[in-house]
């Protein structure tokens, strides 16, 4: 009986060894970093996302903040754990579908921090031809000298008031 307690716990442990280690190529770089945050929120109406992934991009006291305008037009910021991200908006991404496509990206690195500026454009389906909605990321990372870690990604979206300035649409540099 103990050796197969023994055999269960090593099998488990190889598998999440497996996991991790199957999760770390997708954020070895800043560049599999973004493209992983992009894709994992990213997916068809029913079609479920993995949040295990989601939450492997972020350092454990990251925050998620949008801001932008309230029904009564003042400017607010709402702090939410990637947790509360699922929470609130996984229910939304799974009944309405959602894709999140990197335009264009400004980024800024000293020593092992960097911000990185990422027009987005959204849509419900791979097939839509227009953006529902554009926007910017502003996206702050850490490279601990194994992995880089989301540690906020703070985002408004455009406007008719503010739309996205042209510098921002530009190449990815």
């Amino acid at each position: 009986m103990k050796n197969i307690r023994y055999l269960i716990i090593c099998f488990g442990l190889v598998l999440n060894a497996q996991d991790t280690k199957d999760y770390q190529h997708k954020v070895s770089t800043l560049d599999n970093t973004i493209a992983t945050l992009y894709t994992v929120i990213s997916g068809d109406k029913g079609e479920t996302r993995n949040w295990d992934l989601f939450k492997h991009l972020f350092h454990k006291d990251a925050k998620l903040i949008p801001t932008g305008k309230t029904n009564n037009g003042t400017i607010a910021v709402r702090y939410m754990s990637p947790d509360d991200y699922i929470n609130t908006s996984g229910k939304w991404l799974l009944e309405n579908g959602f894709h999140e496509v990197e335009l264009s990206r400004k980024t800024e690195t000293f020593v092992n921090i960097t911000h990185v500026f990422s027009t987005y454009e959204s849509f419900k389906s791979k097939k839509d031809e227009a953006p529902f909605m554009r926007g910017i990321n502003s996206i702050q990372l850490l490279n601990d000298g194994k992995r880089w870690w989301i540690i906020n990604i703070y985002w408004n979206q455009e406007s008719k008031e503010n739309p996205i300035p042209e510098e921002y649409l530009t190449n990815k540099s």
